[in-house]
């Protein structure tokens, strides 16, 4: 307790060198503790970029490129799923909802998404978050659009503006759909995923852009045309009445499309997703696959643990530079300090206790900087939170240190401990060479 005692006094005396020394300890624990939790929850939010989803349902081609293309907008599908196919599959039992995704057009670089109104009900990012409209609401006609906060805040558009679809993914555009233009009825919040790059139009739009639907619509009023000579009153009545009854509102958005790029799935239980997906697998009617998003981008998160290494290595330079600088600050003043070990050594103190003291500083100092980059992480993590989650996709818990971080704090407390071993020794020799050892 004596030597503590005068670690900590002898510690105040020298306070702006040892201030120095715990600030740069500090700020390499808040960067490493920093790193280390982005780094997870990166993982994590990696994983979570599309989430509460089951199964992701497409044509048959491999596990990463129907992820990349369905949730990413990366790369393009070969082939496309049948409307037929996708009202069977979503019909089955244990199929909660369902959400159809028509990909292939683009606005100046955006990807243009076709889906429906259970896209932005049942839609889910990092931990089961919902979208949520930051201006707007969803679309309600045919010519509505929602777009995704990247995609408003970079072309600065508003409710009400109008914009045209090109077909073609990314920047390459074969062909501007002039004649359909869009009207802006909703902007969604940031989230940090694809959706924030993404344009959002009915199905149906999609339909009538490609010129399908018009050709639909006058080969049914032609039919029409025709029933109308030939059926009875009562029956056209009836007609009338199923007519009415098939375009309703929400049927309106979506149409009758031939096929789409693939579809989301969530479903009561687990255990649902497992048979459907056999199922799907094993679909007679049109190859088809289906996927859980879950384990491929673990799959494709594997293939990117170079990134994991190299902020793992990034964080052990800086720690490793704090406590050299440590280092160099304690020999610098160790020259300094030859006095006031000769006078404790008058004192009667022996060449042990000077290394024991010194030993203490270097611990005192340490714990000293762990605990305030502690607390610098915390608030870092604070302030930050937001910004990550909006422009990086990235959920930041800010939770008690886990078992790992605990342990790469002790890691740093005890790595500045064998750090001041070497100036203790000094102090150790130095007591010995200054003429001052008690004889016994």
């Amino acid at each position: 307790m004596i030597l503590l005692k005068l670690a900590s006094k002898s510690l105040f005396n020298r306070k702006a060198s040892v201030l120095l020394s715990v600030l740069t300890i500090a700020i390499s624990v808040m960067m490493l503790l920093s790193i280390e939790r982005v780094r997870m929850d990166a993982k994590s939010s990696f994983a979570n970029t599309i989430s509460g989803t089951d199964l992701i349902v497409g044509a048959r081609t491999g596990d990463i490129q129907l992820l990349l293309a369905s949730v990413f907008r990366i790369g393009h599908m070969n082939n496309g799923v049948s409307w037929q196919s996708y009202q069977a599959i979503s019909s089955k039992r244990g199929v909660a909802w369902s959400i159809p995704l028509s990909l292939g057009d683009a606005h100046k670089g955006f990807a243009v998404i076709g889906t429906d109104l259970s896209y932005f009900e049942h839609f889910r990012y990092a931990k089961k978050q919902p979208l949520r409209f930051a201006q707007g609401h969803a679309f309600a006609g045919v010519n509505d659009v929602v777009l995704g906060a990247d995609v408003a805040r970079s072309l600065d558009y508003q409710l009400g503006d109008n914009i045209v679809v090109a077909h073609g993914m990314g920047n390459t555009s074969f062909h501007q759909h002039d004649d359909n233009p869009l009207t802006i009825v909703g902007i969604l919040a940031p989230t940090g995923t694809p959706v924030d790059k993404s344009v959002h139009v009915p199905l149906k739009a999609i339909e009538l852009m490609h010129g399908s639907a018009q050709a639909d619509s006058h080969e049914h009023e032609h039919e029409h045309e025709h029933d109308e000579h030939t059926t009875h009153p009562s029956e056209r009545h009836e007609h009338d009445q199923h007519h009415a009854q098939k375009h309703a509102p929400h049927q309106d958005l979506v149409g009758t499309p031939k096929q789409i790029s693939a579809f989301l799935l969530g479903f009561d239980s687990p255990l649902y997703s497992l048979q459907v997906r056999h199922n799907i697998n094993q679909y007679q009617a049109e190859p088809l696959m289906a996927i859980m998003p879950t384990v491929t981008l673990s799959q494709l998160w594997e293939m990117l643990a170079i990134v994991e290494k190299i902020l793992l290595l990034f964080s052990l330079v800086v720690v490793s530079v704090s406590l050299l600088g440590m280092l160099t600050t304690l020999l610098a003043n160790l020259s300094q300090r030859r006095r006031e070990l000769a006078i404790l050594r008058s004192v009667g103190a022996k060449p042990w206790h000077i290394f024991s003291l010194m030993s203490i500083e270097a611990v005192l100092i340490s714990v000293i900087g762990t605990a305030l980059g502690c607390g610098l992480f915390y608030a870092a993590m604070w302030a930050s939170q937001s910004l990550l989650q909006a422009h990086g996709g990235i959920s930041v818990s800010i939770t008690p240190l886990s078992g790992y971080e605990l342990s790469l704090v002790a890691g740093i407390i005890i790595a500045g401990w064998i750090v001041g071993i070497l100036p203790a020794a000094r102090a150790y020799f130095y007591s010995l060479n200054d003429g001052m050892s008690i004889k016994t």
